[in-house]
């Protein structure tokens, strides 16, 4: 029982404000709820930071009662030296894939693992 009582108690320092940061002023705020299920919002901070996303319903699988939200949108921020870094996004039935110019991209795909899944979609096994 002094152990939980001493997270908390850890939780609660933790999460206190640390020194004289200031909340960050939201400069404008945007949201719209749909009765069809779809939705937007955006906000913009005094730092610069925006957030900007959207989605809808959609069905993602073969029968009716398969329906998921699909949902896109970016974010973008600055970093300590000065630099904005955006992301932009998607989350749909293929799952979340994120973009930006920042981000690791995997290397090209070797042209015999090409070649192979070719030969595999044309011999009708993908």
């Amino acid at each position: 029982m002094k152990f939980i009582v001493a997270v908390a108690f850890l939780a609660v320092a933790l999460a206190a404000p640390q020194g004289d940061k200031k909340p960050i002023e939201i400069v404008s705020s945007n949201s719209e709820m749909n009765a069809d299920g779809s939705y937007s919002f955006d906000f913009e901070s005094a730092d610069g930071t925006k957030v900007s996303e959207s989605g809808s319903q959609k069905q993602v699988g073969p029968k009716p009662e398969d329906i998921g939200t699909v949902s896109k949108g970016s974010y973008s921020f600055t970093t300590p030296d000065g630099v904005v870094l955006t992301v932009n996004w998607v989350a749909d039935e293929n799952g979340f894939q994120a973009t930006g110019d920042h981000l690791p991209t995997p290397p090209p795909m070797p042209e015999h693992v090409v070649k192979m899944l070719a030969d595999l979609k044309a011999a009708g096994v993908l």
